[in-house]
Formats: structure tokens, sequence, C-alpha cells
């Protein structure tokens, strides 16, 4: 066991899964010699050579469609697109073939890319740098879409994205990148699980990525008022856990979903709505959503407002408790 920052234990994934196996190929802007702008492929290149950590123009749609190429030729690039919305021009490639290729192909040629999107907000970035695209990707059909919260997911999901030879979108949140913790170098059980992060009997908190720790705080805060909350991480967003979630919130009764994406039409919806159909007659009161506002992401100063936190979380809660 060891202690890493998060940024340090995808790191560690990559230089593994370039260890193991040689069709690994990582691409991106900046990871070569620079090592990333968040320092997640340092010293990749130094280690494997700049055939195997490979610096490419600024062209997303050109690396992920050098990507489809190389994938196609049975190699497994992992792509680095630098920020969440950089990766926009990149976007028809994704929805149109990386996405599609083993249905138009009869499963005769999956592709195994792994697509890593530092998103999200909570470190002082102006627009184009905090977005919160899940939803975009979510609603794709042929794509995985994963998101850890701690250390040791960010080891084990990253691997098992490498190893899938579904393509997986990869979002990792970048206000998370510093956060430390002491994990074991080894593989998390394989992508379409959600964890019980807390378990409580009042509430159950329905989160992933960047807001999981602001969920297990306000749930520390809730006892102050006599509630006992449970926080569900859910890691992976597609496939999608129905079994785990429909479990934590059968046993409380009453569901709260929280995440930093825009309310409307966003990841939530789809969640309350999965809750609804599977859970109804054990709900107590309506699923409740808490998110970031239906606004493009504002500037630094504001963002706090924006982001869901403990207060709002709370209030949320404070509504279910009416809800009867």
């Amino acid at each position: 066991m060891t202690t890493a920052t998060l940024a340090q234990a995808l790191n560690t994934a990559l230089r593994d899964s370039l260890r193991e196996d040689p069709d690994v190929h990582v691409l991106g802007e900046d990871v070569g010699t620079l090592g990333g702008v968040f320092r997640i492929t340092d010293g990749l290149a130094a280690e494997f050579g700049a055939q195997r950590c490979l610096d490419t123009p600024l062209a997303e749609a050109g690396i992920l469609g050098t990507a489809v190429g190389m994938a196609m030729y049975g190699l497994r690039p992992v792509v680095e697109m630098q920020f969440d919305a950089f990766a926009y021009p990149a976007f028809e490639q994704l929805v149109s073939h990386v996405a599609k290729m083993r249905n138009r192909t009869a499963g005769k040629m999956p592709l195994p890319i792994t697509i890593r999107i530092p998103y999200g907000g909570g470190i002082g970035g102006v627009e184009h740098h905090s977005d919160s695209s899940e939803a975009y990707y979510t609603h794709t059909p042929g794509l995985h879409v994963v998101t850890p919260a701690t250390v040791g997911d960010a080891y084990g999901l990253l691997r098992a994205s490498i190893a899938s030879d579904d393509p997986v979108v990869f979002l990792e949140p970048k206000r998370l990148y510093w956060s430390k913790d002491e994990f074991t170098p080894a593989p998390v059980e394989p992508i379409g699980r959600a964890i019980v992060r807390r378990q409580g009997t009042s509430a159950t908190l329905l989160t992933y990525g960047p807001s999981v720790p602001v969920c297990l705080e306000a749930a520390e805060a809730a006892k102050a008022e006599g509630w006992d909350l449970s926080v569900v991480d859910l890691r992976s967003l597609v496939p999608f856990d129905d079994e785990t979630v429909c479990a934590a919130v059968r046993a409380t009764g009453r569901a709260v979903v929280v995440h930093e994406a825009s309310g409307f039409g966003g990841m939530g919806a789809e969640i309350a709505a999965r809750v609804m159909e599977r859970c109804f007659h054990h709900l107590a009161a309506p699923v409740l959503r808490v998110t970031g506002f239906d606004i493009p992401f504002p500037p630094p100063m504001l963002e706090r407002h924006h982001l869901p936190g403990v207060d709002r979380i709370l209030d949320a809660v404070a509504r279910l408790q009416w809800e009867q």
C-alpha cells in the first residue's frame, strides 16, 4: 500500500498498462515532453519513448480520428483531451465512428479506445475549462462512461477502461487531482458497479466524480440535524448499476441526486427517472436533484455559488422530510 494523489494514481495506471501491454499507446496535446497540463503523463515518454507516448498537434478531431485508425489495426490507444470543453471538436468522430463501429461491423471490429477527459469545476477555471459534459456521452449508445472519485478507483477504473474492448470515456474530476489517500495498485471489479461510500437510514445521496467528497461532507454535517445519510458513488454512468442504487434508495425511502452539471436534461434526470420507475412503492418523497444552474459555467469568483455545496444538499434533504 502506498500514499498518492489521484493524479499520481492515474499516472501509475498508465505506466503499468504501457509496461504490461505493448499495444497500449498514449497520445494527446503535450502528453509527451511536458507530461500533460496536469502532469498525468509525466515521465511516460522518457520511459517508453515518443512512439508510445505521442505529442500531437492541437487538433482534437484529428487526435481521435487517429486513435480510431490505431484501434482498427489492433492497438489500444489512450487519448487525452486537455480540458472538457476542448473535446467538443472531436465529438463527431466520437459519435459517428467510435461509438458505432462495433455495431456497424456486427461485432467484428471493437474499438478499444480510452478517451481521458479532465472535467468539472472547482479549480477557478474560466469558460472552456470547467464543463461537466457527461450527459453528451451517456446519451451516446456504444460508449462506456466512468468517473473516479477516489485514488484507488482512479487507478483501478483506468486499468479496467484500457483493458476493455469497448470505447470508454474516462472523466477525471480535475478538482480531485490533488486529493491524497493510501491505495494498493490493483484492478477493481469490472466497469459498471457503484459503491456505497456511507451507509445511512434517513435518505440516500446519489452522486459521482467531483461531488462525492461534497456529499460525504454533507452527510457528516447532517448529523447535527439528526439525519443519517447514505452516500452512493456511481463510479460508472454507463453501464449503470441499477441494483446497487435501487437497494440503497429502498433502504431509506428518500433520494437526492447531486452533480455539478446543469440540471435540465442532465444525468440527474435519468437517475431520478430510473429510481422512480424501479423504487416507486418504496419512496416516501419525490426524488430531488441538486445540480449546477442552467447557465454557462460562471467566472471563477462565482463558481462556489454555481456548484452544489453542503448547504444546498442539506436544504434538499430538509425538503424530503416534509414531502410525505
